[in-house]
């Protein structure tokens, strides 16, 4: 085979990063996302897959047609929307977080079974309706760690069973409408402390613990014919004591493909996540993880080196040419089970994008939103000066906080002032410990606590470091403290929620968007103001 044909082969198991956004101007994370110059480059050179973040509905349909134009081949065109395809575009539909039906479950499991179901279809719908033809989701992780930084409201379930049922419930769905679903994290992030992102988490649990809590969500995704799993950067020394799940053969070729009996694709977590980049460079990470069994090579931290890492592999026979072709033919089958977009006028687009939300899944959003919540105490802020106490992960793009977000407009109906902090903020800090909040820097008035709070990639925390518990004391003997909205960690709304007298106002959903805030402000009897618009319904 010429050295050309076999660089092509190979780059059709390379996905890379790209923005939703048109424009090099646009992108959000220039570090991961490739220009439109590079993404057109590779593209014409073979490379298979684009993994898109950021943009509104109607430009991800653009942009996916634009890049299926670049590339010479059918591409693999996916993304993390784990929240529904609004979590990461604007315009379709934004999700509680699975969590909440997992909660759910354990009230009415045959209703929660039926909801996660219908999650999946309405996401693979949209998905699909925009271009793309992979959804990397469900998160199959069993979070029974409440400290867990990075999963958290992402899982399914707190225990195997529900976590088991609802991922399947949610493969089934998504499947059924035409796009690849994706199993992760392999074989199993939830009970970590550590981000992987940040650093490789240690796993210390046996292969019988593995086989009693971590893998049987897997088992249950496998068996309602998840088109692909993920693997996870993490060190389990149980299966493998010399390296990280991703690029263990013994995790992903003798577990998953043997034990497993798992003949679909098999994707790496990022390999750019720095659990894998403080230890190997570009081009050994991808080498590694096909080795060990990986079919698609996802985010390399340079996509050229690892393609030059793979076609040395082979070349030097480190690497078959029949492994290539294996992985070859499951990418190939992956594309045949996602029937392609047909060409269409831009009035026929624009007609299909125009019913983008069907009246089933805006009726499924808002019934999430309901079952989840959680409300105690009474339902009215007293009117007047106050200030409106706001709680971030960051400030810089934050789509949960629009300027016409609930969270803001509601409380400054009835004179509360909107005061914003990140976990880098130390104005509102006092430094004492049982006192945390600077009252006298703060300003007057009772305070509305609102916080934003739960497991996300990068932030190596899920918030319960942060002294809430000592603030919300220290508000109440100082009797200042109005109300309290949480908003994604369940476990802080339980610590929180104990502290609260019973005629105080607070409230809990395990979403953060704005039609979560509309929810949680609606339960604490701050009506909608007419300048939120959609954000109500």
């Amino acid at each position: 085979m010429m050295s050309s044909d076999r660089r092509r082969q190979l780059a059709q198991l390379l996905v890379v990063r790209g923005s939703g956004h048109s424009r090099d101007g646009q992108r959000r994370y220039p570090r991961w996302e490739l220009t439109n110059t590079e993404l057109k480059r590779l593209l014409e050179q073979g490379v298979g897959g684009v993994i898109l973040l950021g943009g509104s509905a109607e430009e991800l349909r653009l942009r996916c047609a634009q890049l299926q134009a670049w590339a010479n081949q059918p591409l693999l065109l996916c993304a993390d929307v784990e929240e529904g395809v609004g979590q990461r575009f604007e315009g379709a539909s934004w999700l509680v977080p699975p969590l909440a039906i997992g909660r759910l479950h354990q009230r009415d499991p045959e209703l929660a079974e039926q909801l996660a179901e219908r999650y999946g279809r309405c996401t693979g719908r949209q998905a699909r309706l925009l271009g793309l033809n992979w959804v990397l989701g469900p998160v199959c992780d069993v979070n029974n760690n409440p400290a867990n930084p990075v999963i958290n409201v992402r899982a399914w379930g707190e225990n195997p069973a529900t976590a088991g049922c609802l991922a399947a419930a949610f493969v089934r769905g998504c499947q059924a409408e035409g796009v690849l679903a994706c199993a992760k994290h392999f074989p199993g992030h939830g009970d970590t402390s550590t981000d992987s992102h940040l650093e490789l988490p240690l796993i210390p649990h046996s292969r019988e613990r593995l086989e009693a809590v971590e893998l049987p969500p897997f088992r249950q995704a496998i068996a309602a014919g998840v088109a692909s799993v993920m693997t996870a950067h993490l060190q389990l020394p149980a299966l493998d004591q010399q390296r990280p799940a991703t690029l263990s053969a013994a995790v992903l070729t003798d577990l998953l493909r043997r034990d497993l009996g798992f003949g679909g694709l098999v994707v790496t977590d990022a390999l750019v996540m720095e659990a894998i980049t403080r230890q190997y460079g570009a081009a050994e990470a991808a080498v590694l993880a096909f080795e060990a069994g990986a079919d698609l090579i996802l985010m390399p931290a340079d996509a050229d080196a690892a393609l030059r890492g793979m076609e040395q592999a082979v070349d030097s026979g480190r690497i078959s040419q029949a492994r290539v072709e294996q992985s070859l033919a499951r990418r190939a089958a992956g594309l045949q089970r996602c029937p392609a977009n047909p060409d269409a006028s831009l009035d026929q687009v624009l007609d299909a994008l125009g019913g983008l939300v069907e009246p089933n899944e805006r009726q499924l959003g808002t019934s999430l939103l309901t079952l989840s919540l959680e409300h105690q105490g009474g339902q009215v802020l007293p009117a007047g000066s106050g200030i409106n106490l706001i709680r971030l992960d960051t400030q810089l793009n934050t789509p949960q906080l629009p300027a016409m977000a609930p969270a803001l407009l509601r409380p400054a109906t009835v004179g509360y002032q909107a005061r914003l902090i990140d976990r880098r903020s130390p104005s509102p800090w006092s430094g004492d410990s049982q006192a945390p909040l600077a009252l006298e820097h703060l300003g007057e008035g009772p305070v509305l606590l609102q916080l934003l709070v739960r497991g996300n990639p990068f932030r190596g925390s899920a918030g319960g470091d942060e002294p809430w518990p000592q603030v919300v004391r220290q508000l109440l003997a100082a009797g200042r403290l109005a109300g309290l909205a949480v908003y994604g960690s369940p476990y802080l709304w339980e610590q929180l929620r104990d502290l609260l007298p019973p005629e105080l106002p607070g409230a809990y959903s395990p979403g953060q968007m704005p039609q979560a805030q509309a929810v949680v402000l609606d339960a604490l009897g701050l009506a909608a103001d007419a300048l939120e618009g959609g954000f109500t319904d």
